[in-house]
């Protein structure tokens, strides 16, 4: 098994780590240096390329992870038909568009479908297990004097 490339951080270039750690490493490093990067920038094709704010546009021109599709604008159909009026496009339009306040069309009670305010009793997670079975046990235990 070869060993993986070792990539270089942005914010620290003396921090070496293997290229499947350095988003996490990223990360962290990020938090620890808000003074370098506020300065950095993050390429919209590779979260993991990381530049100098000034020089975010250059590497995005010219990023590896860029394609053909990225660079194309995305343009939503606009068909109407010239035949249609505008009393008749409004009239369609209003139609379409459902009443926001007529909800319970039915009239049918949905009363059983409130969702009412949930309140746990108890949250219990791996560790609070474990700290209810010693207080259990504590309370069992026959030199327990708690009075």
């Amino acid at each position: 098994m070869e060993p993986e490339a070792l990539k270089i951080c942005p914010y620290n270039p003396t921090h070496r780590m293997p290229a499947s750690r350095l988003q996490y490493h990223l990360a962290s490093c990020k938090k620890k240096n808000p003074n370098i990067a506020k300065k950095m920038a993050n390429c919209k094709y590779n979260a993991c390329h990381v530049v100098p704010i000034k020089r975010l546009e250059e590497h995005e021109a010219n990023c590896v992870y860029r394609s053909a599709t990225d660079d194309e604008p995305v343009n939503l159909p606009k068909f109407i038909s010239p035949s249609l009026e505008l009393t008749e496009k409004l009239s369609s339009a209003t139609n379409q568009i459902p009443d926001a306040v007529v909800w319970n069309v039915d009239n049918t009670d949905h009363s059983s479908f409130i969702l009412k305010t949930f309140t746990p009793k108890m949250l219990v997670c791996e560790s609070d297990s474990r700290d209810l079975k010693k207080e259990a046990m504590a309370d069992k235990h026959p030199n327990n004097n708690k009075k």
